[in-house]
């Protein structure tokens, strides 16, 4: 019997119109859960239901299916879902941007000093991205790409509040694009920042509060004075977005090829979008049965890269993680002593939270057995100051 659809590529589709994105996830939700998908209507290159070609699109796959007249729901392995996660042959890559999104997935290994009783552990080590090595410079290019798309050229210059890790993303894509980029850092981050930032060519500016958050307002208005662009990570919805397209669906391709008995992930919040977007991915991907756990600072502690639930983030909402968990800054450093002293990885405070978040649910007998990722979002070099102050 000839089947009622076509393949067509996503790339070569548009939209009949330019859906939000709450009607985009809507779709996203539905058809992760299914893992199937209704043909689609087309009139030229236009598809009829834009919110679920966008979808689609977010999700990741490479092929779309054009309805022929008729047909039932078309199974996702078939629209070729991992298309672009097998990364470059011989691993050459002819730019350092074919660098960074030719070299996804990033690598997930197993860390063999935090397993037990039934459970493996496994990470997402973020610090292989090249520019800032972290899991920012996923965000780094999607907000460029995004301005690029809706605007047709590059910005000209750049005004964003960063805590370092985006700082430095942005640094990349201003070096690559040829625009300029002022960082400010709130005056609580370590000093090696300010170093990183204006070696890779960006203008520092420290602005004297605590968090980087705080300094959105502040940001805004002088791009607004100064004729420059806020990207805006904190608000930017590219950010959620590229983590759905790759950082949540490569976690997915990874558990699966690696046949992981996955039972949970954990992450840290800053921006939240990495962790609403592996959340979101998640909960619908496996109907629930994986839980999500987002790291914070405990009430009156700073760890650089992630802070607390109520100073305000956008997509956490929609993400619906199982639980919150605080981590003092002092127990983050104890969990970067543990995994480099057990595994052999140095990674970053945010990190280390992760690190003991996962140790504390463990301890309190809430993680069952079967396999844990956590999300390491990069290494531990930028934090010799801080690092310093608790070796023995």
């Amino acid at each position: 019997m000839a089947r009622g659809y076509t393949l067509r590529p996503v790339a070569e589709l548009r939209p009949s119109r330019e859906p939000r994105l709450v009607e985009v996830l809507r779709e996203a939700s539905r058809i992760l859960e299914e893992w199937a998908v209704e043909p689609l209507t087309m009139a030229g290159s236009v598809v009829e239901e834009a919110s679920t070609l966008e979808a689609l699109r977010l999700i990741g796959v490479r092929l779309a299916p054009i309805s022929l007249g008729n047909g039932s729901p078309v199974p996702l392995d078939e629209l070729d879902p991992y298309w672009d996660l097998t990364g470059s042959p011989g691993k050459v890559y002819w730019s350092t941007l074919d660098l960074l999104t030719r070299g996804w997935p990033t690598p997930l290994v197993r860390l063999v000093s935090l397993g037990g009783e039934g459970r493996r552990v496994w990470g997402k080590l973020e610090m292989f991205n090249p520019f800032s090595f972290s899991v920012k410079d996923r965000v780094g290019w999607a907000l460029v790409e995004d301005y690029m798309r809706r605007h047709g050229r590059p910005p000209g210059r750049v005004y964003e509040a960063t805590s370092t890790n985006t700082g430095m993303a942005l640094a990349a894509m201003a070096a690559v694009y040829g625009f300029k980029l002022r960082a400010y850092i709130p005056a609580s981050i370590q000093r090696a920042s300010d170093t990183l930032l204006r070696v890779m060519g960006a203008e520092v500016v420290r602005i004297p509060k605590p968090l980087t958050v705080d300094a959105i307002g502040e940001v805004k208005g002088e791009a607004a004075r100064d004729g420059a662009v806020n990207l805006d990570q904190f608000s930017n919805d590219a950010n959620l977005m590229v983590h759905i397209r790759y950082t949540a669906r490569e976690i997915d391709y990874q558990a699966r090829t690696a046949g992981l008995n996955l039972q949970g992930v954990i992450g840290g919040i800053g921006t939240s979008g990495h962790m609403s977007a592996i959340s979101f991915y998640m909960k619908h991907r496996s109907r629930g049965r994986v839980r999500t756990y987002c790291v914070q600072p405990a009430p009156g502690e700073r760890i650089p890269g992630i802070r607390r639930v109520e100073t305000g983030m956008k997509w956490l909402p929609l993400a619906e993680p199982d639980r919150l968990v605080d981590v003092t800054l002092a127990e983050a450093i104890e969990g970067v002593k543990m995994l480099a002293r057990g595994d052999g990885i140095l990674v970053g405070l945010s990190s280390g939270a992760v690190v003991a978040a996962y140790k504390k649910l463990a301890e309190e007998g809430a993680l069952g057995e079967g396999d844990y990722i956590l999300v390491l979002p990069d290494n531990g070099l930028k934090y010799v100051e801080q690092l310093s102050r608790f070796t023995g």
